[in-house]
């Protein structure tokens, strides 16, 4: 049988206000595959998540920047210079010097911090009613520790939490209304991290950041750009998608209160399989972007070479085919895969897994453990569409 054109799959315009997890069922039960308005091929199912790792697409690289009219700047030059939209060779420079500080071991050994961090922050609030906990609790836990780890000044953390919310702006699509507001925080973020370096080359310490001037400077595989860069993705990275994620998981746990007492009263033997199902049932990064370097067949249709596939992360995670009632949040669900898509795959599995699991894990169980009659006041929290989807308001009182 000849392979279906791709203009024949459905297409798929997300409501910027409107719950995506329907839509996406929907579409999945019409067809595998979707078009976007903008022409890329939405791939639905867990099946698709194998095209990740395949040698018949690649990482996506300037395409989506490319497609708005962005070709110069300060979003362009994050995109070109950063190791999460290259490939081959580029790929393993950038990331290499890196990825040895964010092992799983060295990570692991971030727990009793990330504890210790958790309960300094909830026990003063104990009883104290209503708080933000987006920004007194979520957003804390992940940007201190990564301060700490880099040897960045943990004062300086207020400075750069807004440049933080526009740089994951600046990874997918770019919202047109707030470009030139994306575009100054990115100068001054790159400005800021430019300092850092700076100073650890004139004044070196027991830090990460020193370790990783004097390690690019002897191997002089990169340029100030591609270094400078690095640093600020780690910022980034270390600190926006694990904000949102503790949010959602809590918030569910708390929408759910049998799992939220079973939690409770069992938080160090049930605290990875929270993570596990909150990243699952409400994941922050919505997809994985590749590009076909080839033309492929999926599911039946021909895909040509050079066409953008976004594989749904907000869809796989979700497919009947993997997961038992996946609409249904279960923290003792015991199919999921061995590796977590949320985290990648291949060359560009997420270098900071290990301690964004270390984080999520230990906070949630420090939360059920000191307070386990927290509430969720108000409404319920809400995501943001986008590459990274960011987390609105959310107000709780431990108790």
């Amino acid at each position: 049988m000849a392979a279906l054109q791709l203009s024949s799959a459905p297409e798929i315009a997300f409501d910027a206000e409107g719950e995506p997890h329907s839509l996406l069922k929907a579409m999945r039960e019409k067809a595998p595959l979707a078009r976007t308005p903008l022409g890329i091929v939405l791939a639905l199912r867990h099946r698709h998540l194998e095209l990740v790792t395949s040698d018949a697409t690649r990482q996506i690289e300037t395409e989506t920047k490319v497609m708005q009219g962005i070709t110069e700047g300060p979003i362009w030059d994050l995109t070109t210079s950063g190791m999460l939209f290259a490939n081959g060779e580029v790929h393993r420079r950038r990331r290499a010097p890196v990825s040895r500080t964010f092992a799983f071991k060295l990570m692991d050994a971030m727990r009793p911090k990330a504890a210790a961090l958790a309960a300094e922050l909830v026990e003063p609030r104990l009883g104290q009613g209503s708080i933000d906990f987006v920004n007194e609790i979520a957003a804390q836990i992940p940007a201190r520790i990564i301060a700490d780890i880099l040897g960045i000044p943990r004062s300086d953390l207020p400075v750069f939490m807004q440049w933080i919310a526009d740089t994951a702006a600046a990874i997918g699509f770019i919202d047109p209304s707030r470009r030139t507001q994306i575009e100054e925080s990115l100068v001054h973020f790159n400005a800021y991290v430019e300092g850092l370096l700076e100073a650890r080359r004139t004044s070196p310490k027991d830090d990460f950041l020193t370790d990783y001037v004097q390690t690019t400077a002897r191997e002089g595989e990169l340029s100030e750009a591609e270094i400078r860069t690095q640093v600020l993705g780690l910022i980034l990275a270390g600190s926006d998608t694990t904000r949102g994620s503790l949010c959602m998981t809590l918030a569910h746990l708390l929408a759910h209160p049998d799992q939220w007492r079973a939690f409770c009263a069992d938080p160090d033997g049930l605290k990875k399989g929270v993570v596990n199902e909150g990243l699952r049932y409400e994941p922050i990064v919505s997809g994985v972007p590749r590009v076909a370097v080839r033309d492929i067949e999926i599911d039946g249709y021909l895909v040509p070479a050079g066409t953008p596939i976004a594989v749904s992360l907000l869809s796989a995670l979700r497919d009947p085919d993997v997961y038992a009632d996946p609409d249904r949040f279960d923290i003792t669900r015991t199919d999921h895969p061995r590796w977590h898509p949320i985290f990648g795959g291949g060359a560009h599995r997420c270098v900071g897994e290990a301690l964004a699991r270390a984080e999520m894990e230990e906070t949630l169980a420090t939360i059920a453990r000191l307070a386990p009659n927290t509430e969720l006041i108000g409404d319920f929290p809400t995501l943001a569409p986008g590459a990274i989807r960011q987390v609105g308001a959310m107000q709780v009182a431990f108790g």
